[in-house]
């Protein structure tokens, strides 16, 4: 009998009958697998993208992203749609996002100097953040930032101050927590009381704020907004929030304030395995304007204008990972079975997400086709850490090799911007493929890169021994 510690496939990860199929809601519309089992994108073959721009790599379906991002907006006509840029941001994308009509969510000062630089229209930014500084919100008021969503006290103060100074009337949200356990990893659930973000509605203190910013004259208060957390599927978790947050809503106009919006963020999921069933757009529209509706008519109140914030569901799917294998390893477990461990010329620090939330993710063979029987194989990357892995849990062909490309779907939110520079590891470039042609969107660092990070000005440590020949 295998031990229940055995750390055997999981349930819901099945044996494949044949190691080159893909699964495409998995991957990017246009992604296919020739009769050689090679896998391109728009056209492009993974050995050229290879070639041409080395891996690891991050590779964006563009005619993917941009329909994501018109499925959004036309579900929710009528409604604002900001895409998250904590997701994914670059000049590029930004103005994908700009072209297809939709507005922008930024969260820190860098993320709207990029937007700023793209020449995306600063009435179409929203500006989040639980710690925005003072040059931060000085940027924001002075390019004509649409939306500033406040997220304590201290900034409230500091907002209005900076307005005032300007002859300005900042337009401002509340973000509020109602009290919701989004069923998600801990570290992206965010409208729980026990977290940093937002003002507690049971504890009084969103509708203080909400008072606090009625009260300055140099802010208008227009509406709410919450946020429960990221890769989210299961939707009674918005609808409990939008009914708490419309009750306050309510509460709002009974005292006299002018509030039209109700921004109900994003955090809707995305599948990165087989066991992932994301709903489509017009399903999340549909829910969640019925219970908006819903519950206006039954406090007797106007529909405020919706706002929603998808980020991962429009990036997320439209790119993967393109890795060379470097070693295979197969190592001995209980039970006399065994793992294969695949190292990749990456790792944590293109994709932090294994490690960090403990995230699933898929792969396949990229290179070529293989009739080998199908093994439980663990990705890993090229780092100093037992924590380094890609993809825990997959069935990749017995005979994959150095030199094999493999490909890891949906990694386009999160991934590369999270990516980083453990051990030294340059970052990975971005390229954007569309009807058959590629380009780097974000070139690829180098390690003249890292060392230009350095001031070289470090002196030799060893003392100077009295006597010593100068």
């Amino acid at each position: 009998m295998v031990p229940s510690s055995y750390p055997c496939n999981p349930p819901w990860l099945a044996a494949p009958t044949d190691t080159n199929r893909l699964v495409p809601k998995l991957w990017a519309a246009s992604v296919r697998k020739s009769d050689d089992g090679e896998l391109s994108v728009a056209g492009v073959p993974a050995s050229l993208i290879a070639a041409e721009f080395g891996t690891p790599c991050f590779v964006i379906d563009e005619s993917d992203f941009r329909q994501r991002a018109r499925a959004f907006k036309h579900a929710f006509a009528g409604a604002d749609v900001y895409y998250a840029a904590k997701a994914f941001a670059s000049l590029a994308t930004v103005g994908w996002v700009k072209d297809e009509g939709l507005s922008l969510d930024v969260c820190s000062g860098g993320e709207l100097t990029l937007a700023l630089r793209a020449g995306f229209p600063p009435a179409r930014i929203a500006f989040h953040g639980n710690n925005k500084s003072v040059p931060e919100l000085t940027l924001a008021v002075e390019a004509g930032v649409g939306r500033v969503i406040v997220d304590s006290a201290v900034e409230i103060d500091r907002l209005a101050d900076l307005a005032a100074a300007r002859s300005m009337r900042q337009r401002v949200l509340v973000r509020v927590t109602p009290g919701v356990e989004a069923h998600t990893h801990d570290y992206i659930a965010t409208a729980h009381e026990d977290q940093k973000f937002g003002f507690s509605i049971a504890g009084g203190d969103a509708f203080e704020a909400m008072q606090a910013v009625a009260a300055r004259r140099s802010l208008k208060l227009v509406g709410l907004h919450s946020h429960i957390g990221s890769q989210i599927f299961d939707t009674s978790g918005f609808e409990v929030a939008v009914r708490r947050v419309l009750a306050l809503h309510a509460f709002g106009l009974s005292a006299g304030m002018s509030l039209s919006e109700l921004d109900v963020g994003g955090g809707f999921g995305i599948a990165y395995t087989t066991q992932d069933d994301p709903a489509r757009p017009p399903e999340l529209a549909a829910g969640i304007r019925a219970t908006v509706d819903g519950e206006c008519r039954r406090l007797g109140i106007d529909v405020p204008r919706l706002a929603i914030e998808p980020g991962r569901a429009i990036a997320g799917p439209s790119t993967f990972t393109l890795y060379t294998v470097g070693t295979v390893k197969r190592v001995s477990l209980d039970g006399g079975l065994s793992r294969l461990y695949v190292a990749v010329d990456g790792g944590m620090s293109d994709n932090l997400r294994a490690a960090l939330y403990g995230a699933d993710f898929s792969c396949t063979l990229a290179s070529r086709r293989s009739t080998a029987r199908p093994m439980l194989a663990r990705v890993v990357g090229k780092h100093c850490e037992a924590g380094d892995i890609v993809v825990r849990d997959e069935f990749l062909p017995s005979d994959i090799a150095p030199g094999d490309l493999l490909a890891v779907p949906a990694t386009g939110a999160y991934c590369r911007s999270l990516a980083n520079t453990y051990n030294h590891v340059p970052r990975a470039a971005v390229v954007a493929v569309r009807d058959s042609h590629a380009r780097v969107v974000v070139r690829r660092e180098t390690e003249a890169d890292l060392l230009r990070w350095d001031v070289d000005d470090v002196a030799d440590p060893r003392p100077e021994a009295e006597g010593d020949p100068a």
